[in-house]
């Protein structure tokens, strides 16, 4: 596929994020993402042949990514504590920005019967993440601006309380300071100076 064909399949993946975020997976339909796109079905058909198939490259692509940048960053030998606080601060944006959460999406699209169990992006998903922040924590403990933690009970922590927030902001308003307070707990457990607290 040319340049041209990854730009378009780049922009219906973007334009497709935008309604699952908004009516989660469920209630997104081809013709959707047809209409905001400005694609025929046609036009649309030849780069994808579901809402499916376009909801598991948006997903697949977010861990992907993250473990690029992260692995990059501690080849270049960044400070463990900037990729740290880089981090943390991304995740606390996704989860105050519930709008554009596609987390409702997420657990419509795995919940669903017809999804064979032998999918199992959602593993990989996890294990691309918790390798990429085993690795950053291995990292900060090597160069001794992290506690000796266990790396794998910290990665559980921030995954699961991340997912939690952004799954409960689509249903109830989640009070700003809640994000800043996990994340505040997590740099405590980390870091072995005092962590200041950003109200």
């Amino acid at each position: 596929m040319g340049l041209k064909g990854e730009m378009t399949k780049q922009d219906i993946r973007e334009k497709a994020y935008q309604l699952f975020a908004q009516k989660g997976f469920k209630e997104v339909t081809m013709k959707d993402i047809c209409e905001l796109t400005g694609l025929s079905r046609g036009g649309l058909y030849r780069h994808y042949e579901s809402t499916s198939q376009i909801f598991l490259e948006i997903v697949n692509a977010f861990s992907d990514q993250q473990q690029t940048e992260i692995f990059s960053k501690i080849e270049q030998h960044i400070p463990a504590v900037t990729i740290l606080e880089e981090l943390l601060s991304k995740y606390t944006n996704e989860m105050l920005d519930c709008e554009s959460s596609i987390s409702l999406a997420i657990y419509e699209f795995y919940s669903n019967p017809a999804i064979s169990k032998e999918d199992n992006s959602v593993k990989r998903q996890y294990e691309i993440s918790k390798s990429t922040w085993i690795g950053l924590i291995n990292y900060g403990i090597r160069t001794k601006e992290f506690n000796p933690v266990d790396p794998e009970s910290i990665f559980n922590l921030v995954i699961f309380a991340y997912q939690g927030v952004r799954m409960y902001s689509r249903l109830m308003k989640m009070d700003q300071a809640v994000p800043k307070q996990i994340m505040h707990e997590i740099k405590k457990l980390l870091l072995s100076k005092e962590v200041p607290y950003e109200k």
